[in-house]
């Protein structure tokens, strides 16, 4: 394989389940942040109205969860922490300070990337189940009010909960340069493949050289 040669990280599918899963969660956080406040409700003007918003809402809720399924059943084997991706978290100052010098190498995901995966589902599973407790439309009226309260309160804090994760994840797909671009387009350099991810690196192209002979791989 060419040095030059770019790698693929995502495949057509892999990004448009991914931005189908981004588009939802906006709509769904714009029309659940008109639910959650007066202040906010103006919100719902982007969705024709009360009414709507109130309809709307649960609908983009459940469209996203089996959206964000497709995207688990995709990428969940390439989640599970190991001993590396420990060692990398004892390590975050390094990391954050872009110095490799004792970080070990990774996969396809850093620990960071991989809590971030997990903090996520459990968010969109709290929200899915609750969501359904308090659909009033539909199931409400087989749950008493003390479960529907409760209900509405995790709603509530998985949804503040997904919301900052989102805001992370955007942050990090900013700072590391050329992350956002793999999501739009597919591919990354076999350089940006070798710094940031190069277990998976040596996994898709073979070549078994280690990037940094300093590190350790915990």
């Amino acid at each position: 394989m060419s040095d030059n040669k770019p790698i693929l990280r995502y495949n057509a599918n892999e990004r448009s389940n991914h931005w189908v899963v981004a588009i939802l969660f906006v709509l769904a956080g714009l029309s659940g942040l008109a639910l959650f406040h007066p202040a906010l409700f103006w919100l719902s003007q982007l969705f024709g109205g009360g009414p709507w918003t109130r309809i709307l809402h649960p609908f983009i809720g459940v469209a996203m969860f089996v959206f964000f399924l497709g995207l688990v059943l995709r990428f969940w084997r390439a989640n599970f922490i190991t001993a590396n991706d420990r060692l990398w978290l004892r390590r975050i100052d390094r990391v954050m300070l872009n110095k490799e010098d004792g970080v070990p190498p990774i996969g396809k995901y850093n620990a960071g990337q991989k809590l971030l995966f997990w903090t996520l589902l459990a968010c969109m599973l709290v929200l899915l189940v609750s969501g359904v407790v308090i659909w009033r439309a539909y199931f409400s009226h087989w749950f008493g009010i003390d479960v529907i309260r409760l209900s509405a309160l995790l709603h509530a804090l998985a949804a503040f909960v997904l919301i900052l994760s989102i805001i992370v994840h955007i942050y990090a797909g900013i700072w590391i340069k050329g992350s956002i671009g793999a999501m739009l387009h597919g591919w990354v350099s076999r350089g940006w493949a070798r710094k940031h991810h190069e277990l998976w690196y040596r996994d898709v192209t073979g070549d078994k050289t280690p990037h940094n002979h300093g590190r350790k791989e915990g």
